[in-house]
């Protein structure tokens, strides 16, 4: 599928938000005053920002509102109405400490868990198209999730636990890239399938369906060589997590330390979403001989 710029942000810069939200509402990192306006803030600002990116990504954002709507059947409108009910639940909890430099536990809990459920639905925007097999399966959550985990303790200054998350967070990416080599092969998807007439015998394609480019071709096919694929999966696997491990093992840990892991691991994360959607092999493809 075309890897659209807006859909790097939002997966990447939502998930993060979401992800620090996770560790203020548990308490893991409980900031006051000043430092709690700055995380909290920042922690709004990366998932707002990410879902603005998300909402221009549609073909008419004036719509956007309509996505509440449908939450009882689409994994999207459910995505919409918890990061919405994440932002509300975790408001006093952010204010309470800012201004009053009490933290309310029991409103945290609940926004943590709610941030948490809210980057699962992002994956599950994602998983649950029977369309793109190298998404349905089981490896696609876990990378999300972890990502969003790893880059929100990141910014919580939690070095350890984001050392460990990264770590998982690769063996993640590695399976997921595995698992999704052969789930097209293993769909049994072919041309044949695609046009019903594989009872007759092999299908081959006498000439294209369109003359031109299409939607189709724009949005759902999109070809990137085998040999550029590795490469870019070694860049966002060392640039995302092995180079961000080694710094904060190696290096003194300190602000300065931390703010390096965290540019290097949102880069490979970009690098790494990127080749999620440049590698969706959308069975549309079959029509038009680009599988």
């Amino acid at each position: 599928m075309h890897p659209a710029p807006s859909l790097i942000l939002f997966t990447v810069l939502s998930g993060t938000g979401f992800g620090l939200l996770v560790w203020l509402g548990l308490g893991l990192a409980a900031p006051v005053g000043v430092a709690a306006f700055m995380l909290f803030g920042l922690g709004y600002a990366l998932s707002g920002a990410g879902l603005i990116a998300a909402a221009f990504h549609l073909g008419h954002p004036e719509r956007a509102l309509k996505a509440f709507t449908q939450w009882r059947s689409s994994w999207l409108s459910r995505e919409a109405v918890l990061a919405s009910a994440t932002m509300a639940i975790m408001a006093p909890h952010a204010a309470s400490s800012v201004f009053a430099g009490t933290p309310l536990p029991l409103f945290g809990w609940l926004g943590a868990v709610l941030a948490l459920v809210t980057i699962f639905a992002t994956a599950m925007i994602y998983t649950q198209i029977k369309a793109v097999p190298r998404w349905r399966h089981w490896s696609t959550p876990p990378v999300f999730v972890l990502a969003a985990l790893a880059g929100g303790a990141l910014l919580a200054a939690q070095s350890t636990l984001a050392l460990l998350l990264m770590l998982a967070l690769g063996v993640a990416m590695v399976t997921h890239w595995v698992i999704g080599d052969r789930q097209f092969t293993e769909a049994g998807s072919d041309t044949g399938t695609a046009t019903g007439l594989g009872g007759l015998g092999k299908v081959r394609l006498l000439e294209p369906p369109h003359s031109g480019r299409n939607y189709l071709l724009r949005e759902m096919v999109h070809v990137v060589g085998r040999k550029h694929a590795y490469k870019l999966r070694i860049i966002a696997l060392a640039t995302g997590v092995l180079i961000p491990v080694a710094l904060l093992l190696i290096l003194p840990l300190g602000y300065a330390t931390i703010a390096l892991a965290l540019i290097l691991h949102l880069a490979g994360m970009a690098a790494q979403r990127w080749l999620f959607f440049a590698e969706a092999e959308h069975v549309v493809g079959l029509y038009y001989g680009k599988r």
